[in-house]
């Protein structure tokens, strides 16, 4: 086991608040920081590996895993579901690893409410305004004028979700932001329950006291 406990970081934005870039950062910033694989019942695409993009299940082999609490968090979309499955989230833990999740505000809550729970370290972005959310979209020339729209849209409910997370930050200027979540995240890896060497020293002292008694 490593001397500290991974942490589990669910990551959450509207769409162009900077969200993937931020991401991108952190994973480039320290190697500890890993992409949590997830598992999904969809067919694989070509040059997809099983544990590498996702791992890949048939449906009964996911519903297994539901059914037995082995999936911390699983939605269905478009008729293929998706889940974050306990097994490779628990070894990270243990390894010290900390795991970066590309999910909702719906399965940040699932797994915030699971076993792993004590390990989680949820922080939301917003963007400064609604008008530079609309700029930051249209300028990154992805998306047709009519998909900005539904995605301006879908931006107000998923913005009505920040009291949910333990921070906020308002993404006005990216290399702040970015500090501002490496600072975060050195603190919470020093949380009580991340670090569980912490009661062996307390022993410890607890001994060497005794024996000068």
């Amino acid at each position: 086991m490593s001397n500290r406990r991974g942490l589990l970081i669910i990551l959450s934005s509207p769409s162009g608040a900077g969200k993937s870039t931020l991401s991108k950062r952190l994973l480039a910033w320290d190697h500890d920081i890993r992409f949590s694989v997830s598992a999904t019942t969809r067919a694989p695409r070509p040059g997809e590996e099983h544990g590498r993009e996702y791992y890949f299940h048939s449906r009964a082999e996911f519903d297994d895993l539901v059914a037995r609490q082995q999936m911390l968090e699983h939605a269905t979309v478009f008729g293929n579901s998706y889940g974050s499955p306990r097994g490779p989230v628990e070894t990270a833990i243990d390894q010290g690893v900390d795991l970066l999740f590309d999910i909702d505000w719906q399965g940040g809550q699932q797994i915030k409410n699971s076993a792993l729970g004590k390990h989680v370290l949820s922080i939301f972005i917003l963007p400064p305004s609604m008008q530079e959310l609309e700029r930051r979209l249209v300028t990154r020339d992805q998306d047709s004028a009519e998909v900005i729209a539904t995605r301006m849209a879908k931006s107000l409910d998923e913005i009505s979700h920040w009291p949910e997370y333990d921070y906020v930050l308002v993404n006005d200027d990216l290399d702040a932001t970015e500090e501002k979540l490496r600072t975060i995240i050195c603190a919470e890896r020093l949380r009580l329950t991340q670090q569980p060497g912490v009661m062996d020293v307390v022993r410890t002292l607890n001994t060497e006291y005794g024996d000068r008694a």
